[in-house]
């Protein structure tokens, strides 16, 4: 959502935009045409056309291999532009301390026990 705000390059956004407007273009449109393609091979089967059954079944093969890829090489290239944008705009937050600490040497001699930390995550 920080990427969808920032005001940077805005041709980064409009593709993505454009690209998930045609994956939801798409995705019914090769369903559908990839099952009609195989229910008419079915049929072609039916009535002894071997060769047109084997033609549309090739149809679908080769219309879904296109969609896989598209939608493979679409999906890198913006997951690539999210995390060069990611590496590039870190957000660093500086934690500091409310009082200082008493050191460990002053702690033993009052008979306090040193403070432990459940995170994994450390105070700069």
């Amino acid at each position: 959502l920080q990427w969808l705000r920032n005001p940077g390059p805005q041709h980064e956004k409009r593709t993505l935009f454009g690209d998930m407007v045609c994956f939801l273009f798409i995705t019914p449109l090769a369903t559908v045409s990839g099952w009609l393609c195989l229910r008419g091979a079915v049929d072609h089967l039916h009535f002894s056309s071997r060769l047109e059954a084997v033609g549309l079944i090739a149809l679908t093969v080769a219309l879904f291999t296109i969609y896989l890829f598209w939608t493979l090489v679409s999906f890198r290239y913006h997951c690539r532009l999210y995390h060069e944008w990611r590496r590039n705009n870190q957000r660093v937050m500086l934690l500091i301390p409310k009082s200082a600490p008493i050191p460990s040497t002053q702690q033993s001699l009052l008979g306090l026990q040193p403070l432990k930390r459940s995170s994994k995550e450390t105070i700069v």
